[in-house]
């Protein structure tokens, strides 16, 4: 039996693998076979990912304790005192098993359980909500993070790709494709960014938990897919465009929040009209008009690049969500100085907090 279940998953495997699903009609694996002179892209070199995911974990955990942490503290960020909750079985475990903001009747019925004024319980319920709040300080921390590697993988992306012809003039991005050969360096770039998204994914459960983290899951999701499909099809130069376009405004978002922990509003605001500015031309004009653009147009159909084409509207339309979100709260803040929470923000703390503190910065 197991001869046969073998020779199964064999065809399995190489149906799987079958060029004409992975590279333009004409082309074969074959045209991608590495010599001693020449590289491409190996399907195999996506599992260097793994231990590259976990090598940024350990290496983000250490940044944030001798580097994110002590400089939160020096600049001044300080978390705030939360009163402390009693201990309360009946109350803690509505509050763990039931809900966290139980209804009025629901409120009556456990005053009465626990032998405690309505009031009582409706303060210990919220006090005990502000105890699973994220601290001010791990939000910097994860920010800075996240700041740090943005900033550094974006100019480090330029460096690498400022003399390729293909980087200024997009017409020539799918020139010769699929044999372009693979410099080792734009090789070592992607898969360290295709290891940074599976570390965010592997972290998920851990970091402040974000209002639109569905989707922020999705976009994740579709980024890990386009960067490993990508990768194997060989599509690096047309990856690379991709990436830097979205790292041209993620790091300064970043700094805008960094900047709005250690409440510095005035420079925040600043920096955030930039990040805004950045935004929009990134990705509602540069990404669909040129890059998206040279995509459909240049790249014949195979089934690959429809695959990759869908997770690109993916992108696009999640895009023009955050858009309308950083829009929605310039709008808002600058124009009307309304009362106002990041369109992108932490779920909980940012819902009072965070809003008090950039109203009080209008």
């Amino acid at each position: 039996l197991s001869v046969p279940a073998t020779l199964f998953r064999m065809g399995l495997l190489e149906g799987f693998w079958h060029h004409e699903y992975w590279l333009p009609a004409g082309a074969t694996w074959e045209d991608l076979k590495e010599s001693a002179d020449i590289q491409y892209p190996q399907p195999r070199d996506l599992l260097l990912c793994i231990p590259g995911a976990l090598l940024l974990v350990f290496v983000r955990c250490l940044f944030e304790r001798t580097v994110a942490l002590p400089l939160g503290k020096g600049l001044g960020v300080r978390d705030k005192q939360r009163p402390k909750v009693q201990t309360n079985a009946i109350l803690e475990g509505f509050y763990v098993l039931l809900g966290r903001t139980p209804k009025k009747e629901e409120l009556i019925s456990l005053a009465k359980q626990s032998d405690l004024p309505l009031k009582k319980v409706e303060n210990w319920f919220r006090h005990r909500r502000a105890q699973d709040h994220p601290r001010l300080m791990k939000k910097f921390c994860e920010t800075s993070w996240r700041f740090i590697f943005y900033f550094i993988s974006f100019f480090s992306g330029l460096a690498l790709l400022y003399d390729k012809p293909w980087f200024w003039d997009h017409t020539v991005i799918w020139l010769k494709y699929p044999k372009q050969p693979l410099p080792s360096a734009l090789g070592w770039f992607y898969l360290l960014e295709l290891s940074f998204y599976c570390s965010l994914v592997a972290t998920l459960p851990f970091d402040v938990k974000r209002k639109d983290l569905k989707v922020q899951i999705i976009h994740h999701i579709a980024t890990i897919t386009l960067i490993s499909v990508s990768y194997c099809a060989n599509m690096i130069r047309f990856g690379m465009i991709v990436i830097l376009v979205h790292d041209a405004s993620d790091y300064i978002l970043e700094l805008a929040k960094m900047l709005h922990y250690l409440k510095w509003h005035q420079v925040c605001e600043i920096v955030f009209f930039v990040f805004a500015v950045v935004f929009i031309i990134s990705r509602l004009v540069i990404f669909p008009l040129s890059v998206y653009y040279y995509f459909v147009t240049k790249l014949p159909l195979f089934p690959i690049s429809c695959l990759l084409n869908a997770f690109l509207v993916i992108l696009q339309l999640l895009h023009i969500f955050w858009s309308y979100l950083i829009l929605q709260m310039i709008f808002n803040v600058i124009l009307r100085g309304a009362k106002r929470q990041d369109a992108r923000s932490d779920t909980e703390e940012s819902d009072k907090s965070e809003a008090e503190d950039l109203a009080k910065s209008k």
